[in-house]
């Protein structure tokens, strides 16, 4: 990747990061900026499902296949730090030698979702940038990967196309700039923000071109319509 800036350590960002930036700007500024969260129970089972992936044996061995879960990556082109849920090495010879074992293997990027496939591809950018790590680390190339979605039970194959990589670069280098400002980007509700784990702290109805007087006006008049009924 030549031209791309190289990032100090102290200048890293969550890789998972990304997920929360493509589905809303101002939710990744709450997260990683403001530091604010907030569980619901999509990301309640969304760490339970992590939390089985990263927990089981590190490493294991089935055929000509090393599967390792919970692997730390990052990339100092893109700037960023994060883990792997799985990531399986199959024997190649357009792979690369892995200390201690016999022949080359080839890494390939496992990422576990509770839920199912998105019609957008925030899951694949995700994946992409996992790949992007393993292949500045390791100093291999690799074509695709797999998300694993929970409801449908089966993994969907995502091949780590030239658009996509640039996509991911260009996102990283976005969030970099917001990071670097401290830049917490203003409410645009949408349909996703009754699915937000943030709602009660981004308070999207707050700016729908309403002065807090009259939302505060509004809700008291609500509390007292439920008190009388």
């Amino acid at each position: 990747m030549a031209g791309v800036k190289m990032y100090r350590e102290e200048e890293y960002l969550s890789l998972a990061g990304i997920q929360h930036f493509e589905f809303c700007k101002r939710q990744w500024a709450l997260i990683y900026i403001e530091q604010q969260w907030e569980d619901n129970v999509r990301t309640v089972e969304g760490s339970l499902m992590h939390r089985t992936a990263h927990d089981s044996l590190k490493t294991e061995t089935r055929g000509d296949i090393i599967i390792t879960r919970g692997m730390p990556v990052f990339s100092a082109n893109l700037g960023v730090y994060g883990v792997c849920d799985v990531v399986e090495f199959h024997r190649s010879q357009d792979g690369v030698v892995l200390y201690g074992r016999e022949g080359k293997y080839l890494p390939c990027p496992i990422e576990y979702k509770r839920g199912r496939p998105k019609i957008n591809d925030m899951d694949s950018l995700q994946l992409t940038a996992q790949a992007i790590c393993l292949e500045d680390m390791l100093c291999c190339n690799i074509d695709s990967g797999y998300l694993y979605y929970g409801e449908i039970r089966r993994r969907v194959k995502v091949n780590f196309t030239p658009e996509m990589r640039n996509k991911v670069i260009q996102t990283f280098k976005e969030m970099h700039q917001y990071y670097n400002r401290r830049y917490t980007p203003k409410v645009k509700p949408k349909k996703n923000c009754k699915a937000c784990s943030l709602l009660n702290i981004c308070l999207p109805m707050l700016c729908k071109n309403k002065r807090v007087d009259v939302y505060l006006n509004q809700m008291l008049k609500e509390d007292e319509c439920e008190e009388i009924t």
